[in-house]
């Protein structure tokens, strides 16, 4: 078994090697790699098939009870500072490292059927397998230097794969706004590290939470360095998870193609700052103020998202605001102390989200057929409906998805989601609340978009709608391209110049009056991911919670958790189960009279409650207010940089440069060549020195 530990290096190396491959085919030999696609999609699957394999044997391992494992080489040193990589092997490692495998394994699977047409096909499974090389390497990290190391490729990976149809200017937009946010995220965390490396000497997580816990009792540090420095890390995760206020580039990521959508939202980009957080429990769990902070920016985040997702008409855009929300919960529940609840939901959130990702691009592929390939007709739900006479696999999956996000018993999401609820109540009942009535919000946006899209009838050859819809997408464009955009040079690129030049995933024209079910390659993956999304929650039940006692936190051992999992009182978990189910059947049954009945005018509630759903469906304004003040706000900086440059670095070299003109100009004239002449200037000189120095 230890031989297995020994090669757990090759896990991310599998579809590192598998991008290398590929990638130097297409700069080398491009028009041969593309010709192979089929060849290379094999590899690249294989290759992450590999990585899987003994990510379930490391798991297995672990739950066995084999301990810790880490192995390290030093990789730098500089006198009494040694910085060491290498990798670790713990629960929380091989956990992760199972979650990722899968669903990206699934993810590639995926991809062959929904990328069939794109001339990109190739260059796709390329960044998926760099993707995923990079939050493989991340997760077995074994010290803050070097998770910071992949948190960067991650991110760049992600700005790959959101911007790759780059000649659609929405999607160049989204990668741009990605990248930016992140890095304001990850600017912060690099303070906070190097913070903490100042005040404790050491970049390893727990040596880190127990030096800082007492340098701030002994008095050496103040608590407010401590508490900085903490939330200066937790800015990272909060860019990476999407949480507020710097959510707001994950809905645009959207604009990628459906199988990163489904990678990033479950279990690679976003799953990585509630890692980062599980990894630095060690630190925050010390700094009390740090852990509040957390708390309620989960829960605000988780209602923020749930808020707007109810208005949202794009499919993908919907989930990417319930993916926000479902973050929210996981932060909130590592900021009260319930560590094994936060990671529990990540599980079961992973494998249902990828879920419901991937039907929502089997929806997309489907419609397509009917409304051609433009997104703002073929992702908008107000065109679908019926769905599911079409396209039943999808519909099925889909519905188990809802029911899995919803918390309904006995799907996955009901014990993830209910443990978090239960242990927020023991920490402060304000943050139950929040979480209760999100539950609610959750239940009936998700059913909203289940029965617009698969129940009533079809709508997709409404020309009405279509039109509408066009005309809303054809003035959005017009007012992008009105813009303004900053010239920084006479290369610079106007703005709006890209959204004229199609989209290569769009080259094929509608050819069908009804939708139809995705090939095998899709709907494989969605039936294959609907088995955890129903079972995978019974693992950690609270009779037994065998999730708990694996995954538990790093500053409890194995026999306080099973002291605590005895105190286990029924009655408590019926109320506080009975009442988060309860709120979501109301949601569960508003968003059927609403959508499926049609006993409730949802245009009339929204005039009715105008003020509160223009805030719903303008995103709680905070796009538009970023806009302002950042964009246009740099912008107008950057011009007033512009003119200082121009004005007064520029204008003293100019000046320079003619004072040396006019000077060369002048004194030319004195060089005539005549020795009598160059003696006589000399003489004056001198002459004049000696009565300068004689006055004085």
């Amino acid at each position: 078994m230890e031989a297995i530990y020994e090669y757990a290096w090759l896990i991310p190396v599998f579809p590192l090697l598998g991008a290398m491959l590929v990638g130097l085919g297409l700069i080398s030999i491009n028009q041969v790699t593309n010709r192979l696609r089929q060849l290379n999609a094999v590899l690249i699957i294989s290759l992450m098939g590999a990585a899987m394999g003994l990510s379930f044997a490391l798991l297995w391992s672990q739950i066995q009870g084999h301990p810790t494992y880490l192995r390290t080489l030093e990789w730098a040193a500089a006198g009494n500072f040694h910085l060491s990589m290498g990798y670790t092997i713990d629960h929380l490692t091989a956990l992760m490292l199972v979650i990722v495998t899968t669903v990206a394994f699934l993810v590639m699977v995926y991809t062959d059927g929904y990328m069939a047409h794109d001339p990109g096909y190739v260059r796709f499974y390329a960044y998926l397998s760099l993707f995923g090389s990079s939050m493989l390497g991340l997760v077995v990290s074994p010290n803050l230097v070097q998770i910071y190391i992949f948190w960067e490729l991650v991110g760049m990976c992600s700005y790959l794969l959101v911007g790759f149809w780059y000649d659609r200017k929405s999607a160049a937009d989204a990668c741009q706004k990605a990248f930016v946010t992140n890095r304001v995220g990850d600017f912060g965390l690099l303070l906070g590290i190097l913070g903490l490396f100042w005040a404790t000497g050491s970049f390893d997580f727990h040596i880190m939470g127990d030096r800082l816990a007492q340098l701030v009792q002994s008095g050496t540090i103040s608590n407010f360095l401590a508490v900085l420095f903490a939330i200066l890390v937790f800015l990272g995760p909060v860019a990476k998870s999407a949480q507020f206020p710097l959510h707001v580039w994950l809905p645009d990521a959207m604009e990628g193609p459906t199988p990163i959508s489904a990678l990033i939202h479950a279990a690679t980009m976003v799953a990585a700052g509630v890692f980062l957080v599980a990894r630095m429990y060690p630190v925050f769990e010390h700094v009390p103020a740090a852990m509040n902070v957390i708390a309620f920016t989960g829960a605000f985040t988780a209602f923020l998202g749930a808020t707007i997702a109810i208005t949202q008409n794009d499919i993908k855009k919907g989930l990417a605001y319930s993916t926000i929300s479902q973050l929210g919960y996981m932060v909130m529940a590592m900021g009260v102390g319930a560590y094994s609840a936060g990671l529990f939901h990540l599980m079961t959130h992973a494998y249902f989200k990828a879920m419901l990702f991937l039907g929502s691009g089997s929806v997309i592929h489907g419609m397509e057929g009917v409304v051609g390939h433009d997104p703002a007709l073929a992702q908008d739900m107000r065109l679908m409906g019926k769905l599911r006479k079409y396209m039943p696999v999808t519909a099925t999956t889909f519905l188990i998805g809802c029911l899995a996000i919803s918390g309904m018993p006995p799907f996955a999401g009901f014990w993830s989601k209910d443990e978090i609820l239960g242990k927020a109540f023991e920490a402060n009942p304000f943050l139950w609340i929040i979480g209760w009535l999100t539950a609610g919000i959750t239940a009936f946006y998700m059913f909203r978009m289940y029965f617009m899209t698969f129940e009533g009838k079809f709508r997709g050859n409404d020309e009405k709608i279509k039109d509408k819809l066009k005309k809303a997408s054809t003035i959005i464009l017009e007012l992008q391209a009105a813009e303004p955009a900053p010239n920084f040079g006479p290369g610079a690129m106007k703005h709006g110049e890209l959204a004229a030049t199609g989209d290569h995933h769009g080259s094929h024209g509608h050819h069908s009056d009804s939708p139809h079910e995705s090939p095998w390659t899709m709907t494989l993956p969605l039936v294959v991911l609907a088995v955890p999304s129903i079972l995978i929650g019974l693992v950690g039940t609270p009779f037994a919670n065998y999730f708990e006692e694996f995954i538990y936190s790093p500053n409890e051992t194995l026999s306080e958790v099973l002291e605590k999992a005895a105190e286990f009182d029924p009655t408590e978990f019926y109320i506080m189960a009975g009442a988060s189910v309860g709120i979501s059947l109301i949601g569960i049954t508003l968003a059927s009279l609403m959508y499926l009945r049609g006993k409730i005018d949802p245009a009339a509630i929204a005039a009715k409650i105008k003020p509160l759903y223009e805030l719903s469906l303008n995103k709680w304004y905070f796009d538009d207010i970023y806009h302002r003040v950042f964009v246009l706000g740099l912008r107008r900086l950057a011009r007033q940089v512009m003119e200082v440059d121009f004005r007064v670095v520029d204008g003293a070299v100019n000046l320079t440069g003619f004072f040396t003109l006019v000077s060369g100009e002048g004194l030319k004239y004195l060089e005539n060549g005549r020795v009598q002449f160059y003696a006589l200037i000399v003489f004056g000189a001198v002459l004049g020195l000696v009565i300068v120095f004689g006055i004085t």
